[in-house]
């Protein structure tokens, strides 16, 4: 006879969401810790933020198995407030773009992002990997980095010769280096190997070395939770009036939100559970930001490779992710110190990686083949971030992405028939924008000056206030120079 206790059968669902919440815990950590020092702030605010990912954002509705925290595409975005504002203003920043974020949400606008030029999105990503491998080139020489990402491309080369002399900075190098083969090679392991996250296993070999060899690299900078904790204070919300604060604001609401969006809908490719609701997840991500503002800590968004780790590992239920969160919760407060062990180039190595996987070659070579216009609008996205910043760049690929659209859109055809006497018939089809207008004047000004002409308008599904003005001045100009004015029929719809 079957068993109708509740406990006992949903006991399978809570047996499968503990084991998942431990492997989730397992890749967030090395990944919270990563971003982290990547962005210029103490480690301990990758791990509250996560936190706050898990606990906070975890328990809301929306996406039931999608997990937050820390981003690796947000981290230029973050190190260049920090280095431009402040880290208190990183507080307010983050708190401001929650509350955006909530607003949308609560104004049902979050479906809109999925508006979103995919072209746009994924040259975002692929300019922020290429800035990221870049930028974190660099802790993995033991050097320096410039501060605009068009500088640390080109100094790269630079570095790399420098290090070559330099035996600190070869260890470094080998040991980042060391870091990215194990995540490489790791799925190739034994399977009992394997159950290890291959991003933890990185690490922890990685730290294994540099403390058994006794190598010559940096470390992790630990300060202690509470230490690294500081709400802004009241004065820093004062740069809220800063056109380049207000700015970082935008830049921070959009990108997080699409990189969340964007992530819930391939999540949502991964299971076969309860769809996301849009809206609802926007509101949590907002929650989630705001109270990371408050605490000081970086924004969050919802991040793929957590999210894939929690549905690959039989995650059910929302109480993986909230449990992954009182995990990092027990690791910050109980070992904090176990931080100051892992090598910095060794952070550099998983980052690297990570990086990488946000360039899309692959599909960048497709859309080539298949789509040259949305090849077009990744490139010059991706580069536009690389050589300006982020907030631009991201523009710049929005501007070109809705150019390409209108371009596309505006299907015109020109017919003429002339039959060598009387009126010369011209018929306009399609839609006529600005954007075919030089075509459009060139055959109509190629027409004989000495011809009545009769303009046959009703094939136009479209016709805006510039192609309208500029045929009315063509017909009055060949009007003055012809034997009769130019006849136009014009459909009642245009």
């Amino acid at each position: 006879m079957t068993s109708k206790n509740p406990l006992i059968s949903r006991f399978p669902s809570a047996r499968r969401d503990f084991a998942a919440s431990l492997v989730v815990f397992l890749v967030a950590l090395p990944l919270c810790v990563g971003v982290a020092v990547a962005s210029g702030v103490p480690a301990e605010l990758g791990l509250v933020t996560g936190i706050v990912g898990g606990l906070v954002t975890g328990l809301m509705r929306g996406s039931s198995l999608q997990v937050s925290g820390p981003a690796a595409g947000m981290t230029v975005l973050v190190f260049e407030a920090v280095k431009e504002f402040g880290l208190p203003v990183l507080g307010v920043i983050v708190l401001a773009a929650g509350v955006i974020q909530v607003g949308m949400g609560l104004l049902k606008l979050g479906r809109y992002f999925r508006a979103i030029s995919v072209s746009v999105v994924e040259g975002m990503l692929a300019g922020i990997g290429l800035v990221l491998i870049a930028g974190q080139a660099y802790p993995a020489l033991a050097a320096k980095a410039p501060d605009s990402g068009l500088g640390k491309t080109a100094g790269l080369p630079g570095a790399l010769w420098d290090a070559l002399g330099d035996g600190t900075a070869l260890t470094s190098l080998a040991v980042c280096a060391g870091t990215i083969a194990v995540l490489l090679l790791w799925k190739h392991a034994p399977a009992k190997l394997r159950t290890l996250p291959g991003p933890l296993a990185a690490v922890g070999l990685a730290t294994l070395a540099a403390f058994a060899l006794d190598l010559p690299v940096a470390t992790v900078e630990v300060r202690g939770l509470l230490g690294a904790v500081q709400p802004p204070p009241l004065s820093a919300f004062g740069e809220l009036a800063s056109v380049g604060v207000l700015g970082t604001v935008v830049a921070f609401t959009l990108i997080a939100s699409a990189e969340s969006l964007f992530s819930a809908a391939a999540v949502d490719r991964l299971h076969s559970g309860p769809r996301t609701e849009y809206d609802k997840e926007l509101v949590a991500q907002g929650t989630g930001n705001a109270v990371c503002g408050l605490l000081g800590a970086l924004p969050m968004t919802a991040v793929i490779v957590r999210s894939a780790a929690n549905v690959q590992a039989g995650a059910r239920t929302k109480a993986s992710r909230v449990l992954h969160g009182v995990w990092l919760l027990l690791f910050a407060a109980l070992l904090p110190a176990v931080l100051a062990y892992i090598p910095v180039p060794a952070l550099a190595g998983i980052l690297i990686h990570s990086g990488a996987k946000l360039v899309p070659v692959r599909a960048l070579a497709v859309l080539w083949r298949e789509h040259r216009g949305e090849a077009l609008v990744l490139a010059v996205t991706a580069v536009s971030i690389v050589t300006v910043s982020m907030f631009e760049g991201v523009l710049i690929g929005l501007a070109l992405a809705v150019v390409k659209t209108a371009w596309e859109a505006s299907h015109v055809k020109l017919e003429v028939i002339d039959k060598g006497a009387g009126p010369i018939d011209a018929h306009l089809s399609g839609n006529a924008t600005f954007l075919k207008l030089p075509k459009i004047l060139d055959s109509l000004e190629s027409l004989p000056q000495d011809r009545p002409v009769r303009l046959d308008l009703t094939g136009l599904h479209h016709l805006d206030h510039a192609c309208r003005t500029a045929l009315e001045n063509w017909a009055a100009r060949h009007s003055a120079a012809g034997t009769e004015p130019v006849k136009v029929t014009v459909a009642q719809a245009v």
